[in-house]
C-alpha cells in the first residue's frame, strides 16, 4: 500500500458523520442550523485548536475577495471558519473520502456551501489549474507527506504571483525518538516529521520567500493544560477530537503532548510568499 492510501485508511472511521451528529444532539445543538462555533470542539484537528485557527486567519490577511485553497482540509474546520468570518471563498482538498463527505455535509448544515466546498485529491497532484488561488494553507498535513518538495511545488503552482502560503505543522526540535501512536500516524514508518530548517529549505527551493516563523509550542502547552483541567472537572464532552481519532485518542493525544512537554517537537507556523 502506498503512503497516500495508508494515510486515507488511517483517518477513515466509516461512521464519522453520524457520530458527530449524535454528539451535537447530545450537546443540545440544532443540527439543522449549525455554526462554526458549534463544531469547533471536533473539527479543529491541529494543535492549538480554534484559538490558533483565529490567529492563522489574521496572519493570512483574508478579505471577502480572497480565494483560498486548504490542502489536507480534514472535515473542514479551518475552511469553514475562514469562510464564515471573512466571507472569503475556500476550497478544501483531502485524501480521505470520508473527510470530504463529512466536511461537505457539515458545511451545508452551517449554510456555508456557497463559500466553502471540498474535493477529494492529493496535495502532490492538486486538481486545479495554475495561478488559481490568492492564499494556500497546509495545517498539520506535512507530517503525513514524505515528498514535501513536490507538495510545495504544487502549492506554488496553484498560487497566483505574490500569493501567500501558510504552513502550520508539527516540526522536530531534536532527533529524539517520538512516542507512537501519534494523532497523525500509528507508527514511525508512516510519520514524516522534519525540522523548520528543512521546511524552509524546501520552500525556498520551490520558489517561495520565507516571511515569518512562529513557534506555537508554549501557546499549545498552555491551551492543552487548560483543556485537561476542564476534562478532569467535567469529564469528556460528547463532541471532541476523540470522534476523529477513535478509541486510541487518549493515547495519541497523550503522546503528542508528552513530546511537546519534552521539547522534542513544536507546532510551527511558516508564512511564505510565491516569488
Amino acid at each position: 500500500m502506498d503512503i497516500e492510501a495508508g494515510v486515507a485508511r488511517y483517518y477513515t472511521q466509516g461512521h464519522l458523520h453520524s457520530a458527530i451528529i449524535d454528539a451535537l444532539r447530545a450537546s443540545g445543538k440544532d443540527v439543522d442550523a449549525l455554526t462554526t462555533d458549534d463544531l469547533s470542539a471536533a473539527d479543529e484537528f491541529h494543535l492549538g485548536w480554534r484559538a490558533v485557527t483565529v490567529e492563522l486567519a489574521r496572519d493570512l490577511d483574508l478579505t471577502a475577495g480572497t480565494e483560498l485553497l486548504d490542502i489536507g482540509s480534514g472535515i473542514g474546520g479551518p475552511a469553514r471558519y475562514f469562510a464564515a468570518t471573512f466571507g472569503c471563498k475556500v476550497i478544501g482538498v483531502d485524501l480521505t473520502e470520508e473527510f470530504v463527505q463529512v466536511a461537505t455535509a457539515l458545511t451545508a448544515r452551517c449554510r456555508l456551501a456557497a463559500l466553502a466546498s471540498f474535493v477529494r485529491g492529493s496535495g502532490l497532484a492538486l486538481p486545479f489549474p495554475d495561478d488559481s488561488f490568492d492564499r494556500c494553507t497546509l495545517i498539520h498535513v506535512g507530517m503525513n507527506v514524505a515528498d514535501k518538495a513536490r507538495l510545495f511545488a504544487e502549492a506554488r503552482r496553484v498560487l497566483r504571483p505574490g500569493g501567500a502560503f501558510l504552513v502550520y505543522d508539527v516540526m522536530r526540535l531534536d532527533a529524539s525518538e517520538l512516542p507512537y501512536p501519534m494523532p497523525w500516524a500509528e507508527r514511525p514508518g508512516a510519520s514524516f516529521v522534519e525540522t523548520s530548517l528543512s521546511y524552509q529549505r524546501l520552500l525556498q527551493a520551490a520558489g517561495f520567500v520565507i516571511e515569518r516563523e512562529v513557534d506555537r509550542r508554549a501557546q499549545t502547552l498552555e491551551l492543552g493544560r487548560a483543556m485537561r483541567a476542564q476534562v478532569a472537572q467535567h469529564g469528556v464532552p460528547p463532541l471532541g477530537l476523540h470522534l476523529i481519532m477513535g478509541p486510541a485518542s487518549r493515547e495519541r493525544l497523550g503522546n503528542v503532548m508528552t513530546a511537546l512537554e519534552r521539547g522534542s517537537i513544536a507546532p510551527i507556523e511558516l508564512i511564505a510568499r510565491r516569488a
